[in-house]
């Protein structure tokens, strides 16, 4: 997958996030339910295309999330995106990534991401529900959300990164 392709892809998603997927939420999960499908391509380049790509398009697109989305913190989505992105790349450095193992990071990262950004909002009293509440309320609604969309997207990811050769181009640039 090239960058300008990945880069599209992501840019479409961060519209449909925030445009299309409120649409179709049910009014109770409005709030709740939280679409970060941008997070789960970051993640799948972290795994697949390399650290630095994921580095760079999670402080790209977390920035865009952050002024467009939630413009009262600048940077904690931008910052979260990064750094999750560059740890998993360099976690899975040179490994073998099957799909369960993707799953599992994903949802891993999904929830790390998520407690991040609440314990940010809780140190600068944006929120006053406790870790438990947020929790079961929306952490673990917008992970399985996450889930479903990184399980539906798996093969196409995979297959386009396969056909276009990126990973083989990637583990070349990091030596």
């Amino acid at each position: 997958m090239t960058t300008g392709r990945l880069v599209v892809l992501m840019f479409v998603l961060f519209l449909i996030e925030g445009t299309l997927v409120p649409w179709f939420m049910p009014e109770q999960l409005t709030g709740r339910l939280i679409p970060h499908f941008t997070f789960v391509i970051v993640l799948y380049t972290a795994m697949y295309g390399g650290r630095h790509k994921a580095l760079v398009l999670g402080l790209v697109f977390g920035l865009l999330q952050d002024i467009a989305y939630y413009g009262h913190l600048l940077g904690i989505h931008s910052f979260s995106m990064g750094l999750l992105g560059y740890l998993t790349g360099l976690l899975l450095d040179k490994k073998r990534v099957t799909m369960m193992s993707a799953l599992l990071v994903v949802t891993v990262c999904c929830l790390v991401y998520e407690s991040v950004i609440y314990g940010v909002y809780l140190v600068f009293r944006f929120t006053r529900e406790t870790y438990s509440y947020a929790m079961v309320d929306h952490i673990l609604l917008s992970t399985f959300l996450q889930l479903g969309f990184a399980l539906v997207v798996y093969v196409p990811v995979r297959r386009w990164v396969d056909r276009s050769g990126y990973a083989a181009k990637s583990e070349n640039e990091e030596e």
